[in-house]
């Protein structure tokens, strides 16, 4: 009889320590994984799996040669541009070489990708999906100025999905060894494979960190406002490249109006160049003036007492322009108000470092309001989107031109005004949606960017994931 109760304790102390061990080996190896958001059925954020990636094996795969680019634009255009050249990388199975940024446009910022990126974050937190490479090989480089091996440069068709870089990219890579895309904006369509779609994300909201130097002054600013207590990001687009863009001249003095035009004429790559300013902006395609944008805010039920920072560069008619929002709001801000000029002169004559600061500003903000629907405004949008949905008022321009001339001609009175302002933009803070998707019509249909649903998972599992700064 003790014998068989021996054995029985033995027989429990065993599989006791079994499983204890299978338990011990299951957390190890948890430790080494992080969570990665998952797809989030169409029409329902009420569930959202996650799924488990280890991001530090390398991925070993058959390398069909290497992919260089040069990005265009703007911050957040090349943003995008890197996004989605990393999941075109992938796709291809081509290895990466570093993307060069656009020192060319207007802003004409130096800079370059480490300048602006962490690096070394970039290529480790991306090793298992894709390889990135600082530059081509030295035996690449020398088959190259050898001619046994030659560099293709194209643009890759606007909005092309996956079928469009297998069957035509693809052959190309493999005849050619080298690609070099010239441009890296809207080269992907909107609605790809859901892989894809979770590494642009992954992309955008984790690898693509900003340089420790930017991210503590970044961080410094937002400090500095939340101690103020609640604050207002306002993406004053009323800038010079904006206006002469776009041709919208409202506002703005007859000498100004010829300044503009000649800028647009300038610029041989914008090709839209004869525009009726008036009629722009009765489509609700201009930026909203600083007069009108005083306006929608109070209208919207902002008071005096609002803190606003101010994300952008020189508004156009400087201080003439903004004494109407100055005085309806005493507590507007900007970067250089809050920061030192010590601190600030490294960012000299770079505006893409600068805008840096602006997008981490507006991301961690209260409530972020774009005066014009642009590159910006899409891209913080989407990034507050899977953050946990914060409140972000994408204003109805062509509505508001509409209600604001009104208005002014005593059509309405107040009251009426701010009631309507309200009410049209009920619907537009920021609210789970799902993308519109228009077959054929790429630029028309909501943007990948501004509202990234495949990757976005409730507010109860928002604090499980990481979420960088930038």
């Amino acid at each position: 009889m003790l014998r068989r109760s021996r054995m029985q304790v033995w027989v429990i102390w065993a599989s006791t320590s079994t499983l204890l061990c299978i338990c011990l080996i299951q957390l190890c190896t948890l430790k080494e994984e992080q969570w990665q958001p998952q797809l989030v059925p169409q029409n329902s954020w009420a569930s959202c799996k996650r799924a488990f990636i280890n991001p530090s094996p390398q991925r070993d795969y058959m390398n069909n040669g290497y992919l260089m680019v040069s990005c265009n634009g703007g911050l957040n255009q090349m943003r995008t541009g890197i996004c989605d050249m990393v999941a075109i990388a992938k796709l291809l199975n081509m290895t990466l070489v570093l993307p060069e940024l656009d020192h060319t446009s207007f802003w004409a910022d130096p800079s370059d990708f480490g300048d602006i990126f962490d690096t070394s974050h970039f290529i480790a937190s991306l090793r298992s999906s894709v390889q990135i490479i600082h530059e081509l090989p030295r035996t690449v480089l020398q088959n190259i100025q050898e001619g046994s091996l030659a560099v293709y440069y194209m643009h890759p068709g606007s909005w092309s999905n996956e079928s469009y870089y297998l069957n035509q990219i693809l052959p190309l890579a493999q005849s050619y060894g080298v690609l070099h895309f010239n441009k890296t904006d809207t080269r992907l369509a909107n609605s790809v494979p859901l892989d894809m779609q979770l590494l642009r994300c992954h992309v955008n909201y984790h690898a693509l960190r900003f340089t420790p130097h930017i991210e503590k002054l970044g961080r410094k600013l937002v400090q500095i406002l939340q101690a103020r207590g609640t604050f207002m990001v306002l993406h004053l687009r009323y800038e010079m490249d904006m206006l002469a863009f776009s041709g919208c001249t409202n506002g703005c003095t007859a000498e100004e109006a010829d300044d503009l035009t000649r800028m647009r004429y300038a610029y041989t790559w914008w090709k839209e160049k004869v525009i009726v300013s008036e009629e722009k902006r009765k489509d609700g395609l201009c930026p909203l003036t600083p007069e009108e944008t005083v306006l929608v805010l109070r209208g919207l039920g902002y008071d005096s007492k609002t803190q606003i920072y101010i994300a952008a560069g020189e508004i156009y008619g400087s201080e003439r322009r903004m004494a109407k929002l100055r005085a309806a709001f005493p507590n507007v801000v900007r970067k250089e108000m809050l920061l030192t000029p010590e601190e600030l002169k490294p960012f000299r004559n770079r505006s893409t470092q600068l805008a840096a600061l602006d997008y981490m500003v507006s991301v961690a903000s209260n409530v972020f309001i774009p005066t014009y629907y642009g590159n910006m405004a899409k891209v913080v949008e989407g990034h507050r989107r899977y953050m946990g949905f914060q409140k972000t008022i994408i204003l109805d321009q062509k509505e508001i031109v509409n209600l604001v001339d009104q208005y002014m001609n005593k059509t309405i009175n107040w009251e009426n005004f701010s009631i309507a302002i309200q009410q049209s933009h009920q619907n537009r803070m920021g609210i789970p949606t799902v993308r519109e998707v228009i077959p054929g019509q790429p630029k028309e249909e909501d943007y990948f960017y501004a509202n990234p649903q495949e990757c976005l998972c409730p507010e109860s599992y928002r604090n499980q994931l990481p979420i960088s700064s930038s």
